[in-house]
C-alpha cells in the first residue's frame, strides 16, 4: 500500500476502523450470547474465547506484523493498545456512569484488584524478557514469552477460583457497589437474542463472520496505517502505540460503555483487565511466526510502554482499594490521574524516539 496516495490511505484506515468497531459490537454481542447458552462465562474456556474474542484486531495485526518481519508494529501495538486500553476506562467513566460516584467506588471488588495485578505480573516479565539473550530460543520457544502464557493461565484459573468465592467478608465484594451481580449484563444480552429468535446456531454464524470481517479489517488497518504513518514521518513504535492502539481499542470502548449503561461496572473493567493480561501472550504468536525472540528486540520505547501500563494498572487497583466517592470533571480522581499520566507518558514516547 506504499504506493497509494495519503488521502486513499488515511480513507482505507478509518473504513478499517469503522469495520472492526461494527464487527466487534457482534463480537461481543454474540460471545455474550454463546458464553451464557454454552455454560462457558465462568470456565477457563470461557475466559479464553472472552480474551481471544474482544482482542482480535490486535492478534490480526500482530500475525501481519511477524510474518512480514515488521515486529516493531506487533511490540508497539501491543504494549501501547494495554496503555489505552486502560485509558478507555477513563472514557467509561467520564461518559458512560451515570450520578455521583465514580467507576472504581461502584465497581470495587477484590477479584477486580486480582485481575489488575495479573495485568501486572505479566507486564514485569515482559521487562525481564527483554533483557534475556535473543539467541535463548529453542523450537522457536523464547522463555520469556513462554513464561507470559504460562502466567496468563496460572493467573485465569486463580480468578477463576476467586470468583466463584473469597475467604473475605462478602467473598470481596464492596458495600454500595453495583445494585446486580457481575455479568449480568451478558445475561440480559442473551436474553434480548432469544426474544429475536436468534438461535445458537444463527449466533455461532454471526460470530464467526464477525470474526473474519474483523480479522480482515485489522490487517488492512496494520498495512494502510504503517503506510500512512511513514509518509507524515511517524515511527512505526509511535504509531503502533497510539494512532493504531486507540483504533483497535474501538471494541473494548463500545462494549465497556454498554457494560456500564446497564450498570454492570465489574463487568466492564474485568473485560479491560482480561483483555491487558491477554495482549503479552501474543509475543508467544509473534515469535513462533517470526522465528525469532521477540522481546529481546525491544526498543527503549517498548520498555517505557510497559512501565506506563503497569503505572497507569496500579493506579485504577487503588482506585478499588481506597474507593474514590468525589467526581471531577465528571471522573474520579483515579481516573484523572490516569489520564494526566497517559498524557505525559505518550509526551514522554515522542521525546524518546525523538531523541533516538
Amino acid at each position: 500500500m506504499s504506493s497509494l496516495p495519503l488521502g486513499l490511505l488515511l480513507v482505507i484506515f478509518a473504513a478499517a476502523a469503522v469495520a472492526i468497531w461494527i464487527a466487534g459490537i457482534q463480537l461481543s454481542k454474540q460471545t455474550d450470547v454463546l458464553s451464557t447458552r454454552l455454560h462457558l462465562g465462568a470456565a477457563l474456556g470461557g475466559l479464553i474465547m472472552l480474551a481471544i474474542a474482544t482482542n482480535l484486531p490486535e492478534i490480526a495485526i500482530t500475525v501481519s506484523a511477524a510474518l512480514s518481519g515488521d515486529v516493531g508494529v506487533a511490540v508497539g501495538n501491543i504494549l501501547g493498545g494495554i496503555a489505552i486500553q486502560t485509558v478507555v476506562l477513563v472514557a467509561l467513566d467520564a461518559f458512560g456512569v451515570r450520578g455521583e460516584r465514580p467507576l472504581t467506588y461502584r465497581a470495587a471488588s477484590l477479584v477486580l484488584v486480582l485481575e489488575a495485578a495479573l495485568v501486572a505480573a505479566v507486564l514485569a516479565v515482559v521487562v525481564a524478557g527483554t533483557q534475556i539473550p535473543a539467541d535463548v530460543i529453542l523450537w522457536r520457544f523464547a522463555p520469556g514469552s513462554v513464561l507470559i502464557a504460562v502466567i496468563w493461565i496460572v493467573g485465569l484459573l486463580l480468578l477463576q477460583r476467586a470468583g466463584k468465592s473469597l475467604p473475605w467478608h462478602e467473598s470481596g465484594q464492596a458495600p454500595d457497589g453495583q445494585e446486580h451481580p457481575r455479568g449480568h449484563r451478558r445475561h440480559a444480552t442473551e436474553q434480548q437474542e432469544r426474544a429475536k429468535g436468534t438461535s445458537t446456531g444463527r449466533s455461532a454464524a454471526i460470530f464467526g463472520v464477525a470474526a473474519i470481517v474483523t480479522l480482515v479489517a485489522g490487517v488492512i488497518l496494520e498495512r494502510s496505517g504503517e503506510a500512512a504513518a511513514g509518509d507524515v514521518g511517524l515511527s512505526g513504535v509511535l504509531f503502533g502505540a497510539t494512532v493504531l492502539a486507540a483504533a483497535t481499542s474501538l471494541p473494548e470502548l463500545s462494549t465497556g460503555l454498554a457494560s456500564v449503561k446497564t450498570g454492570d461496572y465489574q463487568l466492564a473493567m474485568s473485560d479491560i483487565f482480561g483483555g491487558n493480561a491477554f495482549l503479552p501472550v501474543l509475543f508467544l504468536v509473534a515469535t513462533l511466526l517470526s522465528g525469532k525472540a521477540v522481546l529481546p528486540q525491544a526498543h527503549a520505547s517498548d520498555i517505557y510502554l510497559t512501565a506506563v501500563g503497569m503505572l497507569l494498572t496500579l493506579v485504577y487497583a487503588a482506585g478499588l482499594v481506597f474507593r474514590p466517592q468525589r467526581r471531577i470533571f465528571r471522573m474520579g480522581i483515579d481516573s484523572l490521574v490516569v489520564l494526566v499520566l497517559y498524557l505525559l507518558g505518550v509526551a514522554g514516547l515522542f521525546a524518546i524516539a525523538n531523541a533516538g
